[in-house]
């Protein structure tokens, strides 16, 4: 029983330093702050309830089936990434147009209520703003070894469990409360931090795009050779 625990706690610190980089949501707290602009501090607890729940089967669903759902309708990995890092730098390069003097975008008319909210919770707060197409095959590369559990065939799903458990209260607390993360910046530090991650977030939507583009072109340019 011991060893099995051991090995769980190993895993879930393996999938944590994985996942949390990537996923970051302490990085996340500003764009979903401006993104439920108008929302009330309870609105916006009940979204980051909704989205830390969706995140957490998203990432579950990719560890434990995502590979064979890609494989049976035929998509590689690396066209997710090509996919999902087109609409991840859409959404940067939106947010770096997004005009703070006049509050022009899309979330200030909306009339935030519970219903509104949980419409949105999964796109484009859950996917893919805070598990994005890096996310995802980050953890269809660690699904891998979720069934390679040898004798403690209980340990790895466990400790993928207590892993996604941790990301999903994470992501609660800096979505839940990001209004006080935020606030500590003041309203110019929260312009500056607003316009950095979009910049980060574009250059990220890039980097997977390309990163997907490099796999998928590779084969040609190796045949070329």
């Amino acid at each position: 029983m011991l060893d099995i625990l051991q090995y769980a706690v190993k895993n879930t610190a393996l999938i944590l330093a994985a996942l949390l980089p990537i996923i970051n949501p302490p990085g996340g707290a500003p764009i979903f702050l401006l993104l439920t602009r108008g929302a009330s501090a309870d609105t916006r607890r009940y979204l980051a309830r909704q989205v830390a729940w969706n995140a957490s089967l998203l990432l579950l669903a990719a560890m434990f089936i995502g590979s064979y759902v890609l494989e049976y309708f035929g998509i590689s990995a690396a066209t997710v990434k090509v996919a999902g890092g087109m609409l991840v730098a859409s959404i940067g390069w939106k947010m770096l147009q997004t005009d703070d003097a006049h509050h022009d975008d899309a979330s200030s008319h909306i009339e935030w209520t519970r219903p509104v909210a949980e419409s949105r919770a999964f796109y484009p707060h859950t996917f893919p703003l805070t598990v994005g197409p890096g996310s995802i095959a980050v953890a269809l590369t660690l699904g891998a070894s979720v069934y390679q559990g040898g004798k403690r065939p209980i340990a790895a799903p466990l400790g993928a469990l207590l892993a996604v458990l941790i990301v999903a209260i994470i992501i609660y607390l800096c979505y839940g409360f990001a209004d006080r993360i935020v606030g500590l910046l003041g309203k110019t530090g929260t312009t500056v931090m607003l316009r950095l991650t979009a910049f980060v977030l574009l250059c990220i939507g890039i980097e997977i795009f390309w990163g997907g583009a490099s796999d998928l072109l590779e084969p040609l340019f190796q045949h070329h050779r």
